[in-house]
C-alpha cells in the first residue's frame, strides 16, 4: 500500500490517521462501484494538500478582497481557461464548493425566489437540486417535475413539452443522477425556447463524457451548465458553472457574495491540475473504456437474470431493478449490505414508480468509472457480474459472502490504485 500521508500526521495525531489509513486499505481492498465517485490521480491530491488551503482570497482574479493573491490569482485563472477550453464554453466559474452550490448559483442567476422550476422526479432518476421539496431548490422555488415514459422507462421529450407549456416554468432542469442513457440537449433547449424558460443543464455525472466527445454537449442549449469536478471527470469534490460572459458575470455575484464566502484555492488548484488531465489525450481513451465497460456489464447482469431500467445502458451507469429479481424478495437495501460483506460497493438506489421508500427501494445503482481508473477492463465487468449475482442469491449468507471478498480482495491485488 502507497500512503501520501506526511510523517508529521503520524506525530500529530494518530487517531485521525488511523482512520485515513483504514479508508485507504478499504479502497485498495474494495471494487468502488458508486456511479457518483471515482479516484482522483496522485497529482489532484498533492494539489488539494498544497499550501493553497492556507490563503483566504475573496472575490476574484485580479479583483480580490485580501493581498497576497498573486500567485492563487495565476491558478485560478489557468483553471478558468483549462475548462472553458475543456467544454467549448465562453467563461467559468470554478469557485462553486459543490455541485449543489453551484446549481443555486445558476438558479439565482436565473430566477428569483418564489419562481418556477421544472426538474426530473428524484424516485425517476433526478437529483435532490432539481426542485426536491426537501432541499433548498424546491423550498425556494415552485417546483414540477418530469418523469419517464410509461413504456421505456426513457425520457419522453414530447411530454416533457406538454408539461412545460402547462407549468410554465422560468427554468427547465436538464440532467439526471440515475439516468442510464443519453440526454437530448438540444430537444430541452428546444422546450425551454418554446416557453419562454431558461435552460440550466447539470452534467455533474456525465462530464467526463461529455469532455471526451461521447456526450452531447450541452453548451450550445443552455444558459447555463453546472457540473461537479468528480466523478467521471475523476477530479477533486467540487463544483463549476459554464456559460456566456454575460451570464457568468451574473453568476460571479450570486457565489460571491452572494452563498460563498473565501473561495477553496487549494481545491481551485486540483481542479485546474484535474481539467488539464482531461485535455491530455488518454484521457478520451479513458471515457472509451468506461462506456466499454458500462456496457459488458449490463450485457453480463442481463445474462445473470437482472432487469436493467430501459434494458442497458449508453453511459456509466446502470440501474438495477430488483423488482422482479429472486421473486421480487431482495431490496435495493439488503442488496447493498450484502454486497458490502463482499466488498463490492454500490448504493441502493429508486427505480420508476418505485413501490418502496427511499430508505429501502427496490433498485441499485452501480457505476464503472472508478473500476476503470484501476485499470478493469470487460473481461472482469463478466466476473463482477457474478460476483453481484453470487452475493444477492446468498440472501446474506455470511459464509459465502466471506468467500467472495476473498476472490474479490484477490482480483483487487491485481489492480493496485496507486502503482
Amino acid at each position: 500500500m502507497n500512503s501520501f500521508l506526511q510523517t508529521s500526521l503520524k506525530k500529530q495525531d494518530p487517531e485521525i490517521l488511523s482512520w485515513i489509513e483504514k479508508e485507504e486499505i478499504r479502497q485498495e481492498r474494495g471494487l468502488e462501484m458508486i456511479a457518483s465517485e471515482n479516484y482522483a490521480s496522485q497529482a489532484v491530491m498533492e494539489a488539494q494538500g498544497s499550501v493553497l488551503t492556507n490563503k483566504y482570497a475573496e472575490g476574484y482574479p485580479q479583483k480580490r478582497y485580501y493581498g497576497g493573491c498573486e500567485n492563487v490569482d495565476e491558478i485560478e485563472s489557468i483553471a478558468i481557461k483549462r475548462v472553458t477550453q475543456l467544454f467549448g464554453a465562453e467563461a467559468a466559474n470554478v469557485q462553486p464548493h459543490s455541485g449543489s452550490q453551484a446549481n443555486m448559483a445558476a438558479y439565482l442567476s436565473l430566477m428569483k425566489p418564489g419562481d418556477r422550476i421544472l426538474g426530473m422526479d428524484l424516485s425517476h432518476g433526478g437529483h435532490l437540486t432539481h426542485g426536491s421539496p426537501v432541499n433548498f431548490s424546491g423550498q425556494i422555488f415552485e417546483a414540477g417535475f418530469y418523469g419517464l415514459s410509461d413504456s421505456t422507462d426513457r425520457l419522453d421529450y414530447d411530454q416533457i413539452r406538454e408539461q412545460a407549456k402547462a407549468f410554465q416554468p422560468q427554468v427547465i432542469v436538464a440532467g439526471a443522477s440515475a439516468y442510464p442513457r443519453l440526454i437530448d440537449f438540444e430537444a430541452f433547449g428546444s422546450i425551454a425556447r418554446e416557453v419562454g424558460a431558461h435552460l440550466v443543464v447539470d452534467m455533474a455525472h456525465i462530464a467526463g463524457l461529455v469532455a471526451a466527445d461521447l456526450h452531447p454537449n450541452p453548451i450550445p442549449h443552455a444558459s447555463l451548465v453546472t457540473s461537479t469536478t468528480h466523478k467521471t471527470l475523476r477530479g477533486p469534490r467540487g463544483g463549476i458553472i459554464l456559460g456566456s460572459e454575460e451570464q457568468i458575470k451574473t453568476v460571479n455575484k450570486k457565489i460571491f457574495p452572494g452563498i460563498q464566502g473565501g473561495p477553496l484555492e487549494h481545491v481551485i488548484a486540483a481542479k485546474a491540475v484535474a481539467f488539464g488531465e482531461a485535455l491530455a489525450p488518454d484521457f478520451k481513451v479513458y471515457q472509451q473504456q468506461v462506456l466499454e465497460n458500462a456496457c459488458a456489464l449490463a450485457e453480463a447482469l442481463q445474462s445473470e437474470g437482472f432487469d436493467l431500467v430501459t434494458g442497458g445502458t449508453e453511459n456509466h451507469l446502470i440501474l438495477v431493478d430488483l423488482s422482479s429479481f429472486e421473486g421480487g424478495d431482495v431490496t435495493g437495501k439488503d442488496a447493498e449490505a450484502w454486497l458490502d460483506l463482499a466488498h463490492i460497493t454500490v448504493n441502493k438506489n429508486t427505480v420508476p414508480r418505485e413501490k418502496r421508500s427511499p430508505f429501502v427501494t427496490s433498485g441499485l445503482r452501480v457505476g464503472v468509472p472508478a473500476l476503470t481508473t484501476r485499470g478493469l477492463k470487460t473481461s472482469e465487468m463478466k466476473q463482477i457480474s457474478s460476483w453481484i449475482a453470487q452475493g444477492i442469491r446468498s440472501g446474506g449468507d455470511l459464509k459465502k459472502l466471506e468467500s467472495l471478498k476473498t476472490e474479490v480482495i484477490s482480483l483487487c491485488e491485481k489492480f493496485p490504485l496507486y502503482r
